[in-house]
């Protein structure tokens, strides 16, 4: 794989899909907002295919990447963060995206490769490194899906720096929620309700943020949104 000029590579592992409109079989895809902000932020996006960490040795596959871009998707299965019973509301659990997307929120920490974990990705992160998750925030008055909704951004966080602001709209779409934080880890935002929405570890030895909302659904019109994928491609260059 060679790199297109001016444009860092950046490793975004793909979703299972059971169906999709222009294909005749499962699929793995990444949402193409997604993939276009991190375009428009002047990166090479490239979709990864999620083998299993047992038999391809994780590491060696990213070694050749600039960035990483940890993507939204279904829920983690329960049992990775010491539940044994599963809520009625878990859905779309895939034991090998389980597995690739832990080990690679791990490499890329461990090694130092710029990370943005989104949604999914934060929970990811959240999990790998010890800490648990609320199986479900408690049904249409409390969960987070297809919400615009204010969160609070700490100051001088990696996020903050990005988003050039504390003050931004995010728009969520998720039913769980971190439940004990993973050492390590600090809370970089916040929703109205208390929701951790961005963490950040202060220990990284590259850039890193991770953020519970989409942040690809408004990027295209919102500097803000679009900064994360910008400090996310700007950090990978400099590698």
């Amino acid at each position: 794989m060679t790199k297109t000029p001016g444009r860092p590579l950046i490793a975004v592992p793909a979703r299972f899909s059971a169906t999709t409109s222009a294909l005749r079989y499962a699929a793995e895809v990444n949402a193409r907002a997604l993939i276009e902000a991190v375009w428009r932020a002047g990166g090479e996006p490239v979709t990864v295919h999620p083998a299993d960490p047992a038999e391809e040795d994780v590491a060696a596959r990213l070694t050749r990447f600039d960035g990483i871009l940890l993507p939204g998707g279904g829920d983690l299965a329960p049992h990775l963060y010491g539940v044994t019973e599963t809520h009625s509301s878990v859905y779309d659990v895939d034991d090998l995206q389980d597995a690739f997307d832990i080990a690679t929120a791990r490499h890329a920490l461990e090694a130092g490769i710029p990370m943005l974990a989104v949604c999914r990705g934060l929970q990811v992160v959240n999990v790998a490194l010890g800490g648990s998750l609320r199986q479900d925030m408690g049904g249409p008055d409390r969960e987070h899906r297809d919400l615009l909704h204010p969160v609070t951004i700490r100051p001088g966080t990696a996020v903050a720096q990005a988003a050039g602001t504390d003050k931004i709209e995010a728009s969520c779409f998720h039913h769980q929620q971190v439940e004990r934080l993973a050492d390590g880890l600090t809370v970089a935002a916040t929703a109205e309700d208390g929701t951790i929405e961005a963490l950040e570890l202060p220990t990284a030895w590259a850039w890193f943020a991770a953020v519970q909302w989409h942040p690809e659904d408004t990027a295209h019109e919102d500097p803000a949104q679009q900064g994360l994928f910008d400090a996310l491609v700007r950090h990978a260059g400099s590698r």
